[in-house]
């Protein structure tokens, strides 16, 4: 065959042809949303559900220790009585020039509780108490004991303006940041700052930063 029989009017390539037909490229769209819609619900509450569900941060904190020396769990107060009674019952009279000799502890401040609450649920069961120490001076800790929620995402500790029983959004509109919740469950401690006023103050909530909501609060009283 010569090039002149070679047919030069062949149809050129119709782009279209090799397209899928539009119903079945919405359909493919479509799909592709419902995916990342799912894709998206998981991520932001499926793994949360199975996070809350088998996942437990456990903390076991021991009383806060003040600056002034003074500790919550420490018992004790300056010298005992016991000591005492033995320097006295020397028949030697040694005892006491030893109690002479030595300096008397100074007896680090009492510990006091100047405000305390129960957790109860909001959007997740909340069990435990909330107490404010005080050593007499102008520093404070909250104490959680017994303290069980749910575990969550960005759970932070407030302290709101908002009665315990509030509408969900009023927790966030006046309130105190104590930082990051250390643990669903167990003792933990958090300083309040020594400006707050906790007259105003006067609920602890256990608030869900990225939902939005209150897993639990409690009223200092």
């Amino acid at each position: 065959m010569t090039d002149a029989d070679v047919p030069t009017d062949r149809p050129a390539s119709d782009p279209e042809a090799d397209r899928p037909p539009r119903s079945r490229r919405r359909w493919y769209l479509a799909a592709g949303g419902v995916v990342a819609v799912a894709l998206a619900a998981w991520l932001a509450f499926g793994y949360f559900g199975v996070q809350a569900a088998f996942i437990d941060d456990e903390v076991d904190q021991a009383g806060p220790v003040f600056d002034s020396g003074a500790s919550a769990d420490d018992g004790s107060t300056a010298t005992t009585a016991a000591a005492a009674d033995d320097t006295a019952g020397d028949d030697d009279g040694a005892g006491a020039e030893d109690a002479a000799a030595t300096p008397p502890t100074t007896a680090a401040p009492a510990i006091s509780v100047v405000a305390e609450g129960s957790f109860v649920g909001r959007s997740h069961p909340a069990a435990g108490t909330a107490s404010v120490l005080s050593d007499g001076t102008d520093q404070r800790f909250l104490r959680f004991e017994e303290f069980a929620t749910d575990n969550g995402p960005d759970l932070n500790v407030y302290l709101s303006t908002a009665p315990a029983d509030a509408d969900e959004g009023a927790f966030d509109d006046d309130f105190v940041d104590l930082g990051d919740l250390q643990g669903n469950i167990g003792d933990q401690n958090y300083e309040v700052p020594a400006d707050v006023d906790l007259d105003r103050y006067q609920t602890v909530v256990i608030w869900c930063v990225r939902f939005g909501v209150a897993f639990g609060a409690a009223t200092l009283a």
